[in-house]
């Protein structure tokens, strides 16, 4: 007994809107590849090859599926999806045809999909016509719908988000939950961009496409970005934008450690912790080994105490812990940082000796140093804890004077 159509086109579930759009795409493609001028309507239609292209794989096997349940199920020839599929079918094999006539490769690939996209590669790789604009080869070389284009405005949505609004006079200028936003966008960007940069140059052997758009990225965007060089430009303003704020922050809340780009991710989780409980840790990681986790505890806690005193005896007593503590876990470090970091302590202990405290910790002015007398206690220390400990010793001495903020 015939089965009805109706009840057909329900069997195929969502595959019928799959299977129509791509009906329609095929033939939009087939006749950009049987024009005359096939190659300047394939560079003005890129981002539709790319369509077909990325969904190759998925229609592949879906038109496989639907051939065998149809052949399993004896669905009659004239229904409605039936028609449907063998129209798809007929097209996929013109469209195979026409880009295996169009490819200049010997050895072409043979899946569709991969077929198509190196025929874009061919395409991009004849370069414009004489006279073309660069603008005009932007958008041919960056179609909306590349898959690192998408990447890189998901991230930038991220920065604008967190950046654009006002900074808080104190305080990070993001949550928690913003914190994790940014140590995922961040790495996600800069892969993206690169990939997208590395394009430009791959297509642009004059190099003149990308420093058009690397000369229009330092300008904020005016309008909504629409096409692809548009939807670049946006996303590499926020980006460099994000990083510049991000390093300033990380600079002033860690001095004078200086933290390396690998790891700002963890440190902006971990300084987000911080908000809420000064006694949180930052973890070990394939990124931050247990020595240098202490170091940047240690520089972490130091610029606390650099911006205001703690408030009461406990917290004082509480701050020297947690200095002695991530100490301990930094003892084995050694750079320039841990000798930046044994710098600050002994120009601390020394300042504490001449009875010349500041109001902040570890806060003096830089210049009394040359004129400090030479062999003050602290010089002969060099192990970290043992220069917190001296500190600590050199806080509790009662003070003859005191040095203004």
């Amino acid at each position: 007994m015939a089965t009805h159509p109706d009840i057909l086109r329900a069997r195929l579930e969502d595959r019928a809107d799959l299977l129509e759009a791509t009906r329609l795409r095929y033939r939009a493609l087939e006749k950009l590849l049987r024009a005359f001028f096939w190659r300047d309507r394939v560079r003005a239609n890129l981002e539709l090859l790319r369509e077909v292209a990325l969904a190759q794989p998925e229609v592949d096997a879906t038109l496989e599926a639907v051939s065998r349940r149809a052949e399993a199920e004896g669905w009659p020839r004239g229904s409605a999806p039936m028609a449907l599929l063998t129209e798809v079918l007929r097209l996929r094999e013109a469209v195979a045809w026409a880009v295996d006539r169009r490819l200049i490769a010997k050895k072409k690939p043979e899946l569709l999909g991969e077929a198509l996209l190196q025929l874009e590669e061919e395409v991009l790789d004849a370069g414009p016509l004489l006279g073309r604009r660069l603008w005009a080869q932007a958008v041919e070389m960056l179609p909306r719908n590349l898959p690192e284009l998408r990447a890189v405005c998901t991230a930038a949505e991220v920065f604008e988000r967190v950046f654009r609004r006002p900074s808080p006079a104190a305080g990070l200028p993001f949550d928690a939950a913003e914190a994790d936003e940014l140590r995922r966008a961040l790495p996600l960007a800069d892969k993206a961009l690169e990939t997208l940069w590395s394009r430009l140059d791959r297509f642009d052997a004059t190099g003149r496409v990308r420093a058009f758009l690397e000369k229009r990225a330092r300008l904020a965007p005016v309008h909504p970005p629409r096409s692809g060089p548009e939807l670049l430009l946006h996303a590499a303003f926020w980006h460099d934008l994000a990083r510049s704020r991000v390093k300033a922050l990380l600079e002033s809340r860690l001095s004078p450690v200086v933290p390396r780009e690998e790891e700002w991710p963890e440190l902006l989780g971990w300084l987000a912790a911080r908000e809420s409980s000064v006694e949180a840790r930052l973890a070990a990681s394939e990124v931050l080994g247990e020595g240098r986790a202490g170091l940047l505890e240690v520089a972490a806690e130091l610029a606390s105490l650099s911006h205001a005193r703690p408030v009461g005896p406990w917290n004082e007593e509480a701050a020297w812990v947690r200095l002695w503590t991530a100490a301990q876990r930094a003892r084995a470090e050694t750079g320039p940082d841990m000798e930046r970091l044994r710098e600050s302590l002994r120009l601390f202990i020394r300042l504490r000796g001449q009875g010349q405290t500041p109001a902040r910790l570890f806060s003096p002015e830089r210049e009394q140093l040359a004129r400090l007398p030479s062999g003050s206690p602290g010089d002969a220390v060099e192990d970290l804890p043992g220069l917190i400990q001296k500190a600590r010793e050199a806080a509790s001495q009662p003070r003859t004077g005191r040095m203004s903020e």
